[in-house]
């Protein structure tokens, strides 16, 4: 039955059969069409808001500042301002809060599109738009006002007011699309002026719609103004170290959004979990800053810190202190801390306890920790001693301090190797096409040769003082990371280079070098003997050259005792031409000659 209250229409609708239809056309069930305070027409498809961005040109990644760079070179990295990088792209922090929720506490408002679907004794879908006066226009039931409702009181404004004509009902109101708002951005920002939004657009929102502060501004003074007087303070500190969000307050229209200038800064660089320039505000302290990055990192030196200060840079500059009891002192503009790395700097070889690797012919292979005073004895004690089987003359240990060394050392090598190349060549004369064609090939297997030598890399190996009739390691102290491998007695010994069948061969008791040698059939008609060298099994050579006495001719290597392991290398003769070229050298000379002497006799005559 109908209410009373209504229309002659109403109460018919009511008394018929069959739910009420609240108009009779698509068209009305979308309700009357407003323009709201934008100049747009609510109702109309097109999207304002994506429009508007459409037309706001990209902001362009700010320049940093003085302090920044002079921090950044500090730092050996790019160092930047802490929160800077929050201040999304305009264009997909305003979809995000036009796709946000509605929140309980919307306050309705000119613009706003209220979907209105009611069923039982009245059947509608509509979609009202709240008009200049705030109200919207409901058919058959009239105009209601609902400018300034909180959402969450919107069903029952509306059920109120649909009930003074329906009875037997329900009804279900949300809102649909959202007004769009205008606000303004002054200060120091990167692209002032005024900008849409969407109603739901927050302080945060509208800094990053207009590119955020600029180098100048301030991530910590921003106003909120509305009608003149100030409503809200904002510091960005808050939401982004504390995750404190009650100073991001909803925007209204024609609200002000003022960023002040930027307040002293300091730097924080090292081993913190974020390196940034800070701004500061009010009495911060040490503390404060170090907690703005997230604190020390895990690897930091957490008893001390440095601080360079501006007022002191012409004098004392940097100044250490010492944790925690002088992290109360307060940090003033211009002021950078470093933290210390504590793992980096290594501790003295007394103070250390070393991990270290015994591989081989011990009875416990493995990862060992020791004292800091241990030698390789003890090294191998702690593996449980040697096997019966083990060759110490063999024993190779590799030490990553000696690695490294030998590293630099030998790219200092190659570089001068490939100088002496590059000047040998470039000084050089041809006379002829051939002279040209063999100096590049040999440029080419220079290259290649510098290109090889590049590609081995030295292992770190040290050479122990040790015999073949060794029982016992050399009492040398362990560093860290040392691997020590000692090798099991070999029965062999290796021939290699110009020989006729280089190999490995089996060694017997009283064997010479020579004996070796002749086993792989000697040196071919192009080695050089006199170069020939025998690399022993604990790393150390033994070359033709040299003798108890010195350097000599190359006679005592022939007759020297073959060890196991060992490997002898016969090179190749290198500077050496045959008997073709000779030839042809001479010829051309005495050719020479032979014109010069002709000349010489035709000028007598």
């Amino acid at each position: 039955m109908a209410d009373t209250t209504g229309t002659d229409n109403q109460n018919q609708d009511t008394n018929s059969t069959g739910p009420v239809r609240l108009g009779n056309s698509p068209s009305s069930l979308r309700g009357p069409a407003a323009v709201d305070d934008m100049g747009r027409q609510s109702g109309s498809d097109d999207n304002f808001i994506e429009a508007r961005l459409r037309n706001v040109p990209p902001v362009k990644a700010q320049a940093p500042s003085e302090f920044e760079t002079y921090v950044s070179e500090l730092a050996g990295i790019p160092i930047q301002r802490l929160g800077s990088d929050l201040m999304l792209p305009a264009r997909g922090m305003t979809a995000v809060e036009a796709n946000r929720q509605v929140p309980p506490d919307y306050v309705v408002g000119l613009g706003d599109e209220i979907q209105l679907t009611l069923w039982g004794s009245v059947d509608a879908d509509l979609r009202l738009t709240v008009d200049r006066s705030g109200r919207i226009v409901i058919p058959r039931v009239g105009p209601v006002v609902v400018a300034g409702i909180r959402q969450a009181d919107l069903n029952d404004l509306l059920t109120r007011r649909v009930g003074q004509v329906f009875k037997n009902f329900q009804l279900s109101a949300t809102l649909g699309r959202l007004r769009s708002i205008r606000y303004y951005v002054t200060g120091f920002v990167a692209r002032p002026g005024a900008y849409s939004v969407s109603s739901l657009a927050t302080v945060m929102t509208g800094l990053a719609q207009a590119g955020g502060p600029s180098a100048a501004g301030s991530f910590r003074n921003i106003e909120l103004r509305r009608n003149g007087q100030v409503v809200g303070h904002f510091d960005l500190y808050d939401l982004l170290v504390r995750g404190d969000k009650k100073g991001d307050l909803p925007l209204q229209a024609d609200d002000v959004l003022h960023v002040g200038p930027v307040g002293p800064q300091i730097a924080l660089i090292g081993s913190v979990n974020r390196p940034a320039v800070v701004e500061l505000k009010g009495t911060e302290t040490v503390n404060d800053a170090i907690a703005f990055v997230g604190g020390l990192s895990t690897v930091a030196d957490t008893r001390r810190i440095s601080i360079e200060r501006l007022s002191d840079r012409n004098d004392r500059r940097v100044v250490e202190l010492a944790l925690p009891q002088d992290g109360t002192q307060r940090v003033s503009n211009g002021d950078v801390l470093r933290a210390f790395n504590g793992v980096t700097a290594m501790l003295p070889q007394a103070k250390q306890y070393k991990r270290i690797r015994v591989e081989g012919e011990v009875a416990r292979p493995g990862d060992y920790v020791l004292p800091p005073t241990s030698t390789l004895l003890d090294a191998v004690q702690a593996a449980g001693g040697l096997t019966p089987q083990a060759y110490l003359f063999g024993t190779d240990l590799s030490r990553e301090t000696v690695r490294k060394l030998q590293e630099v050392q030998y790219d200092r090598a190659l570089r001068d190797l490939e100088t002496d190349f590059t000047r040998n060549t470039s000084t050089q004369r041809v006379s002829g096409a051939e002279d040209a064609a063999a100096l590049a090939q040999k440029q080419s297997g220079t290259t290649r040769l510098i290109e090889r030598l590049r590609a081995v890399r030295p292992t770190g190996r040290v050479v122990l003082d040790l015999t073949d009739s060794s029982r016992d390691l050399p009492a040398l102290p362990v560093e860290e990371g040392d691997r020590l491998y000692i090798p099991a007695r070999p029965n062999t010994v290796g021939v290699f280079g110009s020989v006729f069948n280089g190999g490995s061969y089996l060694l017997k008791s009283g064997n010479s070098i020579e004996d070796i040698v002749k086993l792989a059939g000697g040196p071919t008609r192009g080695a050089d003997a006199g170069s020939m060298f025998v690399l022993r099994a604990n790393g150390s050579v033994v070359s033709a050259r040299q003798s108890s006495s010195g350097w000599i001719g190359g006679n005592s290597l022939p007759s020297l005792a073959a060890l196991p392991g060992d490997t002898v290398f016969v090179p190749e003769e290198l500077n050496k031409t045959t008997f073709m070229q000779d030839a042809k050298d001479w010829t051309q000379i005495l050719y020479q000659f032979g014109l010069g002497a002709a000349a010489l006799k035709t000028i007598k005559n």
